[in-house]
């Protein structure tokens, strides 16, 4: 009985061989192989020889376990290669393993690449001929992915990211699906956390495979941390899962991750600290609300503006004005579109990013890449960007990091004629980009933005309100009209914060109040309003005057004189017709002085800008004749847009800056 069995089993292991060699005849080869499997383990191999060594890749996350390179001695024939491989497998079979020849190698080397179990390395190194046995490992091209080299500004080290330090003093708490933490980009970079709250996947056949559902959160954690992918590769982050395996959450479970994070700050406090939201939802005034809290208790928001081809304003938590919200632009600039989807505009964006084809790590396996594309992507790069900043200046805060992201940035390279007209104006044009080596810029420095309300109704004297963020001052307000019938503005304080309110004219199509919202001046600065309509705004003798706005009793344009700004400090207003505001700062470390400039021909565009080290924060109009639809400011450029003749406008900067002898004090 014992030999029936014996020889069915050669039998089926001869037919195993046969099939598993094709059609050769390896009669000899088989007479080896079954002398192998019938040797007695209690009786040594007839030839004692030393074991071949073996190593192993030097990183452990490129090693690739399971997958081996054998290579023969010098002077090892092709045929020899196949019989080694072949009693490998003879020896592998015989102790229950089965390995798979993968490749053979006769060219630079003579060897085989292997796919076996570890367990059978002990019986590799013992074969004949056998010089090493090497475990493969990856490679990886060494060109920067294109994302990563734009928003570099040291373009001089070619081939290499080299950011200006790893953003490892910041924590970053990402909101998203689950995350594979065991790929090799953010193995050790990421912690997650014991919350989860998701709703059910749609659909009754879906299958929860780790590969999609840790899709979408380990290619953002990729790009913000990831050792070879991500922006600050030192910064570490924690994955709080609000999204299911289809991307899907709900507005509840974001708060409760909201609240959840707070919890845990409370307990473990991390400063600074990031939270990267990269979804989007309907407008809620609850998201909204809980996203201030979180940035008044101290934190850092930076949300999506969403994949619509829409009004960033329409969504939570990208409407929130204390939430950084980030477009994205494609590798030409340009606003990122694919089909019918594509980044969210308008005034509630703060700044764009890189969002298209961005290579990251995939949750396909632990060494996989893969591209994805949108504003996701976009508000990842942002995140980690802005932990590079804060790793700088960790008391930097909220309102101070945006300063410097968008002073930073590489400004009016998107083309506003991809933008739709009503949102051409009001779409910040400026894309993220690491700070130079170079710059000695601190938190201190005087930065401004220019921050846009939504347009008023078209009925006489509607009007349209603008506010700074919590942390930002207002140095000046403006207005502007698609057709230049105005009121003018006015500056009002509602609950303790101001408010640049514009005033739609007699047969206005709407306006837009734009308010100058400013860090780092380190001034008491108030709002003067003339004594009577007529009368000039006078800033009291020791302080500077950083802007001037005027309204319109009668609903026709408003437009001041030039400020003065000489021993007298103030803002002219027309007799009779218009009140006039000052902005006036009150502090012995800041200068103010105008610059003006003439339009040209039959030009309807006029602009001058503050030179680089002095900041823009006032911007006003001046008629020659011509209708002057509005001013503002964008970036450090004074814009004034006039119709209705060929006589133009004067733009007048209002530029200030710290004292040269100014040091700022130590945070």
């Amino acid at each position: 009985m014992k030999s029936f069995v014996a020889v069915c089993c050669l039998s089926f292991l001869l037919g195993l061989v046969a099939v598993v060699e094709g059609d050769e005849d390896y009669t000899e080869d088989e007479e080896m192989i079954l002398s192998l499997i019938l040797q007695d383990d209690t009786q040594p191999e007839a030839e004692s020889r030393p074991s071949a060594q073996f190593y192993r890749c030097t990183k452990d996350a490129w090693r690739m376990p399971g997958q081996y390179i054998v290579v023969m001695r010098n002077g090892t024939h092709v045929n020899q290669v196949e019989r080694t491989a072949r009693r490998l497998r003879a020896k592998a079979a015989k102790r229950g393993y089965l390995i798979e020849i993968l490749q053979t190698y006769s060219g630079a080397f003579h060897g085989f690449l292997v796919k076996m179990s570890s367990d059978v390395l002990h019986m590799a190194v013992k074969l004949p001929h056998v010089e090493y046995i090497e475990e493969d490992s990856s490679i990886f091209a060494q060109s920067i992915p294109w994302n990563l080299q734009r928003i570099l500004q040291n373009k001089h080290e070619t081939g290499k990211y080299s950011p200006p330090n790893d953003g490892a003093k910041v924590g970053v708490y990402l909101l998203d699906t689950s995350v594979q933490v065991t790929h090799r980009e953010i193995e050790d970079r990421v912690m997650v956390t014991d919350f989860n709250s998701v709703p059910e996947e749609d659909g009754v056949r879906v299958h929860r495979q780790a590969s999609q559902c840790d899709s979408h959160g380990t290619h953002i954690a990729g790009v913000v941390s990831g050792r070879d992918s991500g922006v600050a590769r030192g910064a570490s982050v924690n994955s709080v899962r609000v999204l299911n395996c289809q991307g899907k959450g709900t507005m509840s479970g974001a708060l409760a991750g909201l609240e959840y994070i707070q919890s845990s700050l409370m307990s473990q406090p991390i400063r600074p600290v990031i939270l990267l939201l990269p979804f989007v939802g309907g407008f809620s005034r609850t998201l909204n609300a809980a996203c201030r809290k979180m940035v008044e208790s101290g934190a850092v928001l930076i949300a999506a503006a969403g994949n619509y081809n829409d009004d960033a304003c329409l969504y939570s938590p990208a409407s929130e004005p204390e939430v950084i919200t980030v477009g994205a632009v494609n590798f030409a600039d340009q606003p990122l579109s694919t089909g019918t989807t594509g980044t969210n505009v308008g005034r509630c964006v703060d700044v764009f990013a890189p969002g298209d084809d961005i290579i990251s790590a995939s949750s396909d396996c632990s060494t996989c890449f893969t591209t994805k594309s949108g504003t996701s992507q976009a508000a990842a790069h942002v995140a980690g960007i802005a932990a590079v900043l804060l790793n700088l200046n960790p008391n930097s805060s909220s309102a101070e990091l945006l300063q410097q992201l968008l002073r930073h940035s590489v400004k009016q390279v998107i083309n506003p004629e991809s933008l739709p007209l009503i949102h051409r104006l009001a779409t910040p044009n400026m894309v993220v980009a690491l700070p130079d080596p170079t710059s000695t810029l601190t938190g201190e420095d005087l930065l401004c933005r220019s921050v846009w309300s939504e347009r008023s109704a078209v009925k006489g004297f509607a009007t349209a309100t603008s506010r700074c963020r919590h942390g930002e001052e207002m140095l000046s307000c403006s207005s502007f009209s698609q057709n230049g019938a105005r009121a003018g503005e006015r500056v009002e304080e509602r609950d303790g914060q101001k408010e640049c309110v514009a005033v739609n004219g007699n047969g206005g199509q709407g306006v837009f109040a734009v308010a100058r919202c400013c860090t780092g001046h380190k001034a008491q600065c108030q709002m003067l309003e003339s004594p009577q309509r007529g009368a000039d705004a006078e800033c009291p003798p020791d302080h500077q005057l950083t802007g001037c706005s005027s309204s319109s009793s009668s609903g026709d344009a408003s437009d001041s004189d030039r400020p003065l700004h000489g021993v007298r400090r103030a803002c002219p207003a027309k007799r009779g017709v218009t009140s006039s505001y000052a902005s006036c700062c009150h502090t012995t470390s800041l200068e103010c002085r105008l610059k003006e400039h003439d339009s040209t021909g039959l030009s309807e565009q006029v602009e001058v800008s503050c030179e680089d080290s002095w900041t823009l924060t006032g911007c006003q109009g001046l008629s020659r004749g011509s209708v002057v639809r509005g001013a503002f400011a964008m970036g450090n450029n004074c814009v004034v847009h006039t119709s209705g003749g060929d006589k133009g406008a004067a733009a007048i900067a209002t530029c200030c800056r710290h004292h040269p002898s100014y040091q700022p004090s130590d945070h």
